[in-house]
């Protein structure tokens, strides 16, 4: 074993002896958030965008919408395509080239969050049935991978979607207006470190994790998305806890003033 294979062994045993103590590195109870800060308006060209600060994670959302051909199996209803980047300058682990594994993850994770809660209603999207319906292209950038960007992901997408106008007046479609939006979808990720679960997972912590698991809760507090990442097990105990304090922690999430601000048009 080299010594920096020692090294990383040394401090996934502090991690985990943190855990058992129902400690974390940074100080945090092992059920509490970080710090979230959220700018939207952020990329002047796109119809909507936000940036997303999760503790030393951050990211930038950008929406596009563009009139486009529906889907045949869904011919009165608009279109939305998720894309993620993933720069090499984020973290030591994202490579430069065709989205990886991680990035399509993220993608489908964060799409899925949007579509299976119904938060744009894309029947009013339709233009001409059958011919054209408006396309909303949701592009994640992740600047900063501190842990977590799963949620950051999900929080910057709602955020820019808010914040987005249908572009009408460009195409000659009549004026411009908000997204049809109907719900405000947020996501809580989990990390199994040790055999306990801890919420909002840092970079550090994602790293010694036996495996993650995110689970996405509309605003009535209905669960519309899982996700379980990772090679390690959850028992049907630690699932049902999980869910449990998902609910709650979505809901902090949504009362919190701050963020209530960038999420009061849904």
């Amino acid at each position: 074993m080299t010594s920096e294979e020692v090294m990383a062994e040394l401090h996934k045993d502090y991690i985990h002896n943190l855990i058992l103590q129902r400690r974390r590195v940074d100080g945090r109870a092992p059920d509490e958030y970080r710090q979230i800060s959220i700018e939207t308006g952020y990329v002047k060209k796109a119809e909507g965008s936000a940036r997303v600060r999760l503790g030393d994670t951050q990211l930038v959302v950008g929406v596009k919408i563009q009139p486009g051909e529906p889907f045949p199996d869904t011919p009165d209803e608009g279109v939305i395509i998720t894309n993620t980047e993933l720069i090499p300058a984020a973290s030591p682990y994202f490579e430069a080239g065709p989205p990886g594994e991680d990035a399509v993850e993220l993608a489908r994770v964060t799409d899925r969050g949007i579509r299976e809660s119904g938060a744009i209603d894309l029947k009013k999207l339709c233009i001409t049935p059958g011919e054209q319906v408006w396309i909303v292209f949701i592009d994640v950038h992740v600047l900063d991978d501190g842990g977590n960007i799963m949620d950051a992901s999900e929080l910057g997408a709602v955020a820019a979607l808010i914040d987005a106008r249908i572009p009408k007046e460009r195409y000659g479609l009549g004026t411009d207006e908000p997204l049809p939006l109907r719900d405000v979808p947020i996501s809580i990720t989990f990390a199994e470190i040790a055999g306990e679960l801890v919420v909002d997972p840092t970079y550090e912590e994602e790293q010694v994790a036996g495996c993650r698991l995110t689970i996405i809760v509309k605003s009535d507090g209905s669960i519309t998305g899982m996700q379980k990442s990772g090679p390690g097990t959850l028992s049907p105990e630690q699932i049902r806890r999980a869910v449990e304090l998902a609910i709650r922690k979505a809901e902090e999430i949504r009362s919190n003033e701050n963020i209530r601000e960038k999420l009061v048009s849904a």
